[in-house]
């Protein structure tokens, strides 16, 4: 099948787009950086340039393929509304691939994130009320608006909401891999909380599972259900190095004042469990981040010397 993949190049989407290719599929992606473009086309993708705002320069690509998968997101303050722009231009698009002949139903999967559920101190299933933390506040309204439109049948919708997403050195927990190589770990709030996390090739991997599933609809979550403190994880880093770094634990409140509300998602303590996501056969092959931190580093060393 062909995908239209949005954010291709960005750290979800880039996984997902190794995913898709080594499961034999055609990639149509959103791309808006020439460079990166160029790179991307060379292994078999075609591109289109464009802006994630501007759908007047991706839809007629978007609606010759048989799905449709978001991953991309704007990092600005319009970043809400560039997404809910996106979000009905994609809708649209697969609304009118499906009153063509197609073999399958067409699909759209949106990436939503974990931190939609807000506080969740009991294990929280696909089933639970959003109560999202200030940062995603804007999300529930989009999936809804991406549940709703595959109520009619016409199109299969997905939503997908990733934990804390690790690998490849990037994200929040490869952040704390790099401080405590400079020496001194900083962690939000008192460390206590349980972050919700998932490998980003496992991720990439529910993805694909969603997209070649025929009845694969509504809300997936995408977690590796290890219920882990971020004691826990900077504890396993730290034993991990021969000199041991110092850890601060920086008060929410002063956290705040420099991080803005990115600071509270971090302060999130949440259990999460993705019984849907296992029901398609979904297994995480890292089961948790404590227990794969020599992987962590190794990809930290790789990724070093990659850019030396």
């Amino acid at each position: 099948m062909r995908i239209f993949l949005t954010g291709a190049t960005g750290y979800v989407g880039s996984a997902i787009l190794d995913a898709v290719l080594r499961a034999g599929h055609q990639v149509t992606a959103l791309i808006r950086d020439p460079e990166k473009a160029e790179r991307v086309a060379a292994r078999g993708v075609q591109t289109v340039l464009g802006e994630l705002a501007n759908p007047a320069g991706y839809l007629a690509h978007a609606e010759t393929c048989d799905g449709i998968i978001h991953a991309a997101f704007e990092p600005s303050k319009r970043g809400g509304d560039v997404d809910r722009m996106a979000v009905d231009a994609l809708l649209g698009a697969a609304r009118k691939r499906a009153t063509g002949p197609v073999e399958h139903r067409p699909f759209v999967v949106y990436t939503s994130s974990a931190w939609v559920i807000g506080k969740a101190i009991r294990p929280a299933t696909e089933k639970v009320l959003p109560k999202p933390t200030p940062l995603a506040a804007w999300r529930p309204a989009h999936e809804k608006l991406v549940l709703e439109a595959g109520a009619t049948g016409a199109v299969r919708t997905a939503v997908v909401r990733p934990g804390m997403v690790y690998g490849r050195s990037r994200g929040p927990i490869a952040e704390l891999v790099k401080e405590a190589k400079n020496g001194i770990i900083r962690v939000i709030g008192t460390g206590e909380q349980h972050w919700s996390c998932v490998y980003d090739k496992d991720l990439a991997d529910l993805y694909v599972r969603i997209a070649t599933s025929d009845d694969a609809a509504g809300i997936f979550h995408a977690n590796d259900e290890a219920d882990e403190s971020v004691l826990d994880i900077v504890t396993a880093i730290a034993d991990h190095l021969a000199l041991r770094p110092d850890v601060r634990l920086v008060p929410l409140e002063e956290a705040r004042t420099t991080m803005g509300l990115y600071a509270d998602a971090l302060a999130l303590d949440q259990r999460v469990r993705s019984p849907r996501a296992r029901a398609l056969g979904w297994v995480p092959s890292l089961r948790s981040v404590a227990g794969s931190i020599a992987r962590l580093f190794e990809e930290y060393r790789d990724t070093k010397n990659a850019a030396a």
